[in-house]
């Protein structure tokens, strides 16, 4: 059993979903033309459905990530976007530039492992330690 410390830093930690929701997948979705072009760019095929899985990635995950419902996944999502932000977008950038998708990957590295914790809505609806669902 988790000391209720952890719980309240694991909540305190999924707020950054709201910033990511908000601050950076809310003007993405739906994808401009010039993120579908950037997409492409770096190399993805059918670079439209890529630049949708990062906006929604970022808006739709951000949401879940905040609320502690399908964190896990969500988190899985945020990593590898993010990982995409930094170590391909930004490869080349100096470090203030790939900073923020840095942190925003091991905000989301440290919630794929740990869940959502005892405060989140998944462990509301569904009652239950399944870390899948919170």
């Amino acid at each position: 059993m988790k000391p209720i410390n952890a719980d309240v830093g694991l909540l305190l930690l999924r707020i950054a979903g709201f910033f990511m929701a908000f601050g950076h997948g809310l003007g993405k979705t739906p994808p401009s033309e010039g993120l579908i072009k950037g997409v492409g760019e770096m190399g993805f095929p059918l670079p439209a459905l890529f630049a949708w899985a990062a906006a929604l990635s970022e808006f739709g995950g951000g949401l879940l990530i905040g609320v502690g419902l399908f964190t896990r996944p969500a988190a899985l999502f945020w990593v590898l976007t993010m990982s995409t932000a930094a170590f391909i977008r930004h490869a080349d950038d100096p470090y203030g530039t790939k900073e923020k998708a840095l942190l925003f990957l091991v905000i989301g590295a440290c919630l794929l492992f740990t869940g959502a914790g005892k405060y989140s809505l998944g462990r509301v609806i569904f009652r239950n330690d399944n870390h899948l669902l919170q």
